[in-house]
């Protein structure tokens, strides 16, 4: 359940849940995802590798393979459903109503095409556009995303680019038919710090120019500061805590979003030593049907947390979260 109240969001899905066929049968690995986003906005989704992150992000786009895989619940965007009763209808929204980008380009990017023949190929399909014209979008959209020298750089193929003009390429093919939604599924994690820098003020400024909205997968809390209106924090396929981005930082509610913040390096001090979540997310087949974080969270009571299933529930201080001690701990200032 997203704290995000919108009239007509971009993106909405509820009770959003994927299985995958695996040695232990059919196996849940997203479950009950809740999302909304509205207009304009950034809406980031984090957690560790493993908690569902990307394949909530493929199961709205429809690219999760059918034959190995089940997709339940909803997804609307533009109050219009994408999904429902196991069957999609994205095959002409995708690319011109929603777009993707990838961690690592080089592997999205056809090396026996120009990266112009690639860009212009989206607007030909979804346009309907003759090639001169399309090639002719092809060129400004290369220019819109930094890359000097557009005309002649259109002419080049991927491996003639370094990882972050890569980057700026997948932007330009996921952008080139102005859609309202672009998912971004850590597109900054390959890339250097500087880089990564150039690639967000980029992302920020082709939002506003383009008006579209940003679902935004990261690991990284520095860049959901940096980049997103409101946050969702997913553990073991589950969001587990949704609140705008300053609650996320100033109060977090669950201890699992706790201890991700406590784990960012505090670069104020050197000497201090490094703090991790003990243990792992558990694989899918071995969820517990109580709190799934129950095992590492250091604030457990097994009467309380190893009980029941835990709802996600919005709390006092307008933030959804799935804990049935996260108001308790608030006010003995464990979590604060």
């Amino acid at each position: 359940m997203s704290t995000a109240v919108c009239s007509d969001p971009i993106l909405r899905t509820e009770s959003l849940s994927v299985e995958f066929v695996t040695d232990h049968g059919w196996t849940k690995v997203v479950d009950g995802v809740d999302l909304t986003i509205p207009p304009r906005s950034t809406v980031g989704l984090v957690g560790e590798s493993g908690s569902g992150k990307t394949v909530t992000s493929l199961a709205v786009m429809g690219l999760l393979p059918p034959a190995i895989s089940r997709v339940s619940g909803s997804i609307s965007l533009h109050g219009k459903p994408l999904f429902a009763g196991e069957k999609y209808v994205m095959s002409e929204l995708r690319g011109r109503d929603v777009s993707m980008i990838f961690q690592e380009p080089r592997r999205s990017l056809d090396p026996a095409f120009t990266v112009g023949d690639q860009i212009a190929e989206v607007v030909r399909r979804h346009d309907g556009s003759p090639r001169k014209v399309a090639w002719s979008r092809a060129v400004e959209m290369l220019d819109a995303v930094g890359i000097a020298d557009a005309p002649r750089r259109a002419l080049a193929y991927p491996h003639e680019f370094s990882g972050g003009m890569c980057q700026r390429v997948m932007l330009a093919i996921a952008m080139v038919c102005r859609p309202k939604l672009l998912i971004a599924d850590e597109p900054t994690t390959a890339l250097d710090v500087t880089v990564q820098q150039q690639m967000l003020r980029l992302m920020k400024n082709l939002q506003e120019e383009f008006d579209v909205s940003i679902l935004f997968i990261t690991h990284d809390l520095g860049v959901v500061a940096e980049m997103c209106d409101t946050v969702n924090v997913m553990y073991a396929g589950q969001v587990v805590e949704s609140t705008k981005v300053d609650n996320l930082f100033l109060r977090p509610r669950h201890p699992y979003t706790q201890g991700l913040l406590d784990a960012i390096p505090n670069h104020n001090d050197r000497q201090a030593p490094l703090r991790a979540i003990g243990g792992a997310v558990p694989p899918p087949w071995s969820w517990p049907t109580s709190c799934r974080f129950a095992d590492r969270c250091p604030h457990t009571i097994a009467q309380h947390c190893e009980v029941q299933s835990i709802a996600l529930e919005i709390d006092n201080h307008d933030t959804a979260v799935r804990c049935v001690r996260s108001e308790e701990l608030m006010l003995e200032g464990i979590t604060a």
